[in-house]
């Protein structure tokens, strides 16, 4: 079986390091102290106006991992050409410089300038992160732009980060995630019970509430485990990246949709007191391309999944499955309850899910009369 992205420069022995030092991070990850809230202030000088800044970028990815890993390149690429070169940045994939999941702490300590990951690895750092990322039955990839974008949402973002140091800012979206192959039928939450998935985040939990039980695969190790019966099932992205990996070779069943991920939010994110030194303009030239990447990943996204949702279908015959309205109508209570034990301890938690949650709220009366209306009438 081939279990690697064949893309790029992406080759087993790559994948299987990578996923392998996620492992091994995700089993102490918990264990490790914050790091320090603030460092000694970097003063640039400013009258120096055609300063050149050189800067690494360690990525929670392989080296040129399809789309997510992509992206960091072509924002290095997009902030040399935005600031005429006065900021050149030098991307590592995980495990070139720092393991994948130490970027947080690596970039917060300054050892490093600045990293591209997803916020949900870092709820052992601090649970309110992972409302950055991906919330079951959360709002789609536009809806989630719009929050961070005019409702408030990104200076919570900054808020939860800055006593880490840490300056977020957007690096894309997956939209709709699918959700998941399966070796057996779910006919109803009923079909959870006993079922062993690997299902990461806060998806994770709402399994174990539905009397599943989440397992923690590396992705090179997800197609053998599969096939082996260590797990059930298993969700990744969508088409592009799960044809690449083979799962329909050995899992029966493709269910739609990805409840766990409705839009997952991809980010840079920056040495805070490296950023605040920057002069405004260069200032705004990191944010100016964390839009462009914002775009341009949900569009790759889109592209590439309809290209390879076709390929499942024509070429290998795949049968694309819904959950049905009670089994989803089942998960969402899970979904409550899993969020409201989230937040009971945690204040900042309570205050980054209340704004989520009041900006979904109001959108979604928005949407129910534009796009839910449209996709209701033109179904065939």
């Amino acid at each position: 079986m081939n279990s690697t992205i064949n893309c790029g420069k992406v080759n087993r022995y790559t994948m299987v390091r990578f996923f392998a030092g996620m492992v091994t991070v995700l089993l102490f990850f918990s264990c490790l102290g914050d790091p320090p809230g603030s460092m000694n202030p970097v003063s640039y000088d400013t009258s120096k106006p055609n300063k050149v800044f050189h800067w690494k970028m360690t990525t929670t990815w392989p080296p040129n991992f399809p789309v997510v890993g992509e992206v960091a390149e072509k924002y290095a690429t997009w902030v040399d050409e935005l600031s005429n070169g006065q900021i050149k940045i030098k991307v590592y994939g995980g495990g070139e410089l720092v393991p994948p999941l130490e970027a947080f702490d690596a970039v917060s300590q300054g050892a490093i300038e600045m990293g591209c990951g997803v916020s949900y690895y870092w709820a052992g750092k601090t649970p309110a992160a992972q409302f950055f990322a991906a919330v079951p039955f959360g709002m789609n990839a536009q809806q989630i732009t719009s929050w961070l974008e005019v409702g408030g949402g990104y200076e919570l973002w900054k808020k939860t980060y800055a006593r880490f140091n840490l300056v977020p800012f957007m690096g894309g979206n997956t939209g709709v995630q699918m959700g998941g192959w399966f070796n057996r039928e779910i006919n109803s939450i009923e079909d959870f019970r006993g079922l062993k998935m690997r299902l990461p985040g806060i998806g994770g939990k709402v399994l174990e509430k539905a009397g599943g039980a989440a397992v923690l695969v590396a992705g090179s190790e997800i197609y053998t485990s599969l096939e082996r019966g260590v797990i059930d099932a298993t969700e990744w992205i969508g088409p592009y990246h799960d044809y690449k990996m083979g799962f329909h070779k050995i899992a029966k069943y493709y269910y739609t949709p990805g409840w766990h991920e409705t839009g997952s939010q991809l980010e840079f994110f920056i040495n805070k007191n490296l950023h605040d030194g920057l002069p405004p303009h260069l200032q705004a030239v990191l944010m100016a391309a964390s839009k462009r990447a914002q775009v341009w990943v949900l569009s790759e996204f889109d592209k590439q999944n309809g290209i390879y949702l076709d390929k499942l279908i024509r070429e290998e015959q795949v049968e694309i499955r819904e959950f049905s309205k009670e089994t989803m109508d089942a998960l969402r209570v899970h979904t409550e309850e899993a969020l409201q034990e989230m937040i009971g301890d945690d204040p900042l938690s309570k205050e980054v899910y209340e704004s989520y949650a009041n900006f979904q709220d109001r959108i979604s009366k928005w949407s129910e009369v534009t796009e839910k209306a449209y996709y209701n009438k033109i179904q065939k």
